[in-house]
């Protein structure tokens, strides 16, 4: 399972269920955690989604459970959260910049973790 850092801020508001998405940079450090994961998952679901005025089509993982860990000690809060990873655009009030492509991570489910 794939455990990823969130601010305290972000960590908060997805644990109360008041944020339904994370975002994370398109750049090849995730490519890399979210593609290696993908043989393991086997629930793939082809979608099509909207960059600069032209339709992409490419897969998006249903039902993915990740950790978001607030900090990086051994003993930081965590909570495991099923997810749909896609590709697309974010809300500001959430942390993602206007226009900006992002993997958004739609939250699914929230489950503390001690």
């Amino acid at each position: 399972m794939l455990t990823l850092p969130i601010k305290k801020k972000w960590f908060d508001m997805i644990k109360s269920g008041e944020k339904k998405e994370e975002y994370r940079e398109i750049k090849p450090y995730y490519d890399s955690r979210f593609k290696g994961y993908i043989p393991f998952i086997g629930n793939l679901k082809r979608i099509k989604f909207k960059f600069e005025n032209e339709i992409m089509t490419g897969y998006a993982l249903v039902d993915y459970e990740i950790i978001f860990k607030n900090g990086y000690q051994k003993n930081s809060p965590k909570i495991k959260c099923k997810v749909k990873i896609e590709k697309g655009y974010g809300k500001a009030e959430w942390g993602a910049i206007p226009g900006k492509l992002y993997y958004v991570l739609r939250i699914l489910n929230v489950e503390e973790i001690c």
